[in-house]
């Protein structure tokens, strides 16, 4: 009969974000498998969804990065003696350093597994990441800048196991019907009309929201109409950015064909609807979940060909590449696209239940004492 494990995963907090995600999406595969699955964070609007999927969560201040967190380790320590955890799996450093110190110096069963789900500062701090029995990343990317950053890094130990994208979320091929295309072109008339160019990011300069608005001024300078929606760009604290690009499509002209939205319900939806989802970080991220999410659902991605999205296009659109900061390859690629863009198969990789399965087949083999990593 098989194992009946216990995971014990630590996050800062369950509000939003690619580690908290990722840390529900392992929890509910736990409860389905008949482990025990417990989470130890700060709380946040997450954890009644993780309790309702049959996790249990308990409440404790590891997010915070100062030196009173530390008094979390003998709370943490006899959490581990209660719930006799087989495996206590870190997503964050400040949780990852209270988890290592609780498990040092007393006997314990239990194996540390940690994710770096990002490119962190390097640097001791930043260390304990790579630190684990086994260390998932979620890139390529992200392995080779542990090992190229941390001596003690072994190979054997860093796994790569991507994120994954949930087909039935974001089937193949799936339009939006008749009545929300007519509320959604309702709410932004200036994007009706013409094929739409989605960049769906947070509202950060790093995120390249003024390279499509120049994309979107050099289309029209090749007399290509298209309009632009930077999905997700408005958000609290962040209105000098919004007014410094209202600014930029002012001056190119094309102010009257963009749109600039807060993050929506229905972001599904609005990339569904559009000709291209662009992707054009101008600095290397450790993944690229919207480049799958829009492969998922059968859209072209034209994005930069570096981090884990260059990575990402590489394997699964390679049409979609150009060089970072390229404007005329931008250019040249996107009316490409927009003319005959290659077809798209099903995602048959990159898959959420992918993902779940490698982490619970690596849970499962550090319990057992097999090499997951062969």
């Amino acid at each position: 009969m098989r194992e009946r494990l216990t995971v014990l995963q630590l996050i800062p907090a369950l509000e939003a974000g690619g580690a908290e995600r990722s840390t529900l999406e392992i929890a509910r595969a736990l409860v389905a498998a008949g482990h025990r699955s417990l989470v130890v964070s700060t709380g946040g609007r997450l954890t009644a969804t993780l309790e309702r999927e049959g996790s249990r969560h308990i409440e404790m201040p590891i997010a915070a990065k100062s030196p009173v967190t530390l008094l979390q380790v003998p709370k943490l320590r006899a959490l581990l003696r209660e719930v006799q955890p087989d495996i206590v799996h870190a997503r964050s450093r400040v949780p990852a350093w209270i988890g290592w110190l609780a498990l040092r110096g007393k006997p314990h069963r239990a194996h540390f597994v940690t994710t770096a789900h990002g490119l962190n500062s390097t640097g001791f701090y930043s260390s304990i990441m790579a630190r684990g029995e086994r260390v998932i990343c979620v890139s390529n990317m992200v392995r080779d800048h542990l090992l190229r950053h941390y001596r003690f890094a072994d190979p054997r130990r860093l796994v790569v196991i991507p994120r994954g994208v949930d087909p039935e979320a974001f089937p193949y091929g799936w339009q939006p019907d008749d009545y929300w295309r007519e509320w959604f072109f309702a709410e932004f008339p200036q994007l009706k009309g013409a094929p739409l160019l989605t960049l769906p990011a947070r509202g950060t300069r790093l995120k390249g929201h003024a390279d499509a608005i120049r994309l979107l001024a050099d289309l029209k300078a090749r007399a290509i109409e298209t309009r632009l929606i930077l999905l997700g760009v408005r958000q609290s604290g962040r209105e000098a950015y919004v007014a410094e690009l209202e600014k930029l499509a002012a001056d190119l002209g094309v102010d009257d064909w963009i749109a600039m939205s807060a993050q929506r319900e229905d972001a599904r939806d609005v990339c569904a609807a559009s000709a291209l989802v662009l992707q054009l970080s101008n600095k290397p991220e450790s993944f690229g979940r919207t480049v799958i999410e829009a492969i998922s659902l059968c859209r072209p991605v034209l994005g930069y060909d570096h981090g884990g999205v260059g990575e990402l296009l590489t394997d699964l659109y390679p049409a979609g590449r150009v060089p970072p900061g390229d404007r005329e390859r931008l250019t040249e690629r996107a009316a490409q696209l927009l003319s005959a863009a290659p077809p798209i198969t099903p995602l048959n990789r990159y898959r959420l239940v992918d993902m779940q399965a490698a982490t619970l087949k690596l849970y499962a083999s550090l319990v057992s004492g097999e090499d997951s990593t062969s």
